[in-house]
Parts: C-alpha cells; structure tokens; sequence
C-alpha cells in the first residue's frame, strides 16, 4: 500500500512539475516574440527612414 501511495504521489507530483516546465517555456517563447516584434518593427521603421533620406540627398536617381 505505501508503494502504491509513494507512486502516485510522484505520478501527480511529476505532471505538476511538466506542467510548470511547459507554462514557463511558453511564457519564455512568447516573451521572445513579442520581444523580436519590437526589434522587427524598429528595424522596418529605420530602413523607412534611411530610404527617404536616400531618396532626398540623391533626387537625381529617382527621377524627380
């Protein structure tokens, strides 16, 4: 009977710890996303920059 108890104890016990070791890698990845998103989203709002100023300095390329 105690080796009974003993192993579902450590069979609900085990589910519990995945279950925490899934959440925080997936709190862990989304963070990381959300985190690239911004990179993401700065990078494409500086090569806007970069390309108008391009555009302006050298008009004569593009035609205007």
């Amino acid at each position: 009977m105690l080796v009974f108890v003993t192993t579902v104890v450590l069979y609900v016990f085990g589910f519990v710890f995945l279950y925490g070791v899934i959440r925080l890698g997936v709190r862990h990845g989304i963070e990381d996303v959300e985190a690239q998103r911004a990179q993401l989203a700065r990078a494409e709002q500086l090569a806007a920059y970069q390309d108008r100023t391009f555009a302006r300095e050298n008009a004569f390329l593009t035609g205007s």
